[in-house]
């Protein structure tokens, strides 16, 4: 008798498991950068509203990811989509370093609302995330229910991992500082790999980590110079 687990594409017990394996060590190693990302807009809330921040801005971000894994791969290959992404993520960041100085300059008041947190949460999340629900759709090889696996998967490790850098955020401002930087090295890499600029460029790995090098420091930079500028003014 035949009893081979036909699973859309995954035709035995070993290939399910190594499935979810590899779908749990994609969401562990891509969950850093959202992380990130959620940390610097929760950082200005009340530490009451944080979790829910963090809860609210990682489930709204999963349900588009599952509306945008049918699109995703034709995404990728569209000309200047990941170059608006990275330019959108770059303005994210100076605006996550802006409402911080903001928080620490009003006395620490907030400079943010808890919905205008989730929205920028669920704003970076989207676009940095088209990476990883193309790992995760490869990974559940058309399984549904791994897919979904995959997806929500995201949620717990993203809430831990936030409220984590959160938490030390408050200990250790300088953290906020180097959150951002991240961010600002992961928009230059979604600008220099988009399809188009890729084509019209050609660059070599060498100028890809000198552009994601400078614009690390060209967000913090240019946040410490809105802040001089706004304290002078």
């Amino acid at each position: 008798m035949h009893t081979e687990l036909q699973l859309e594409g995954l035709h035995s017990p070993g290939q399910f498991l190594a499935a979810v394996l590899s779908i749990v060590l994609i969401d562990v190693v891509l969950a850093g950068d959202n992380a990130v990302v959620i940390a610097l807009a929760v950082r200005v809330l009340p530490r009451g509203q944080r979790l829910w921040g963090i809860v609210l801005g990682a489930g709204m971000a999963v349900v588009l990811r599952v509306a945008l894994t049918a699109v995703a791969a034709q995404l990728m290959n569209v000309g200047f989509i990941k170059l608006a992404g990275g330019l959108l993520i770059l303005w994210i960041a100076v605006k996550l370093l802006r409402q911080e100085d903001e928080r620490v300059e009003g006395g620490g008041r907030t400079a943010a609302t808890l919905w205008q947190a989730v929205w920028l949460i669920t704003v970076a999340d989207i676009t940095m995330s088209l990476d990883n629900v193309l790992a995760v759709a490869g990974a559940s090889k058309g399984h549904l229910g791994l897919l979904l696996f995959g997806l929500g998967l995201s949620i717990p490790l993203v809430v831990f991992t936030s409220n984590l850098l959160a938490r030390l955020m408050d200990r250790y401002p300088v953290i906020i500082y180097l959150g951002a930087a991240i961010l600002g090295k992961v928009g230059g890499e979604m600008i220099m790999t988009d399809p188009r600029v890729f084509s019209l460029l050609a660059p070599p790995a060498w100028l890809v980590y000198a552009v994601e090098a400078a614009l690390a420091a060209g967000v913090v930079v240019l946040a410490l110079l809105l802040k001089r500028r706004r304290t002078r003014g």
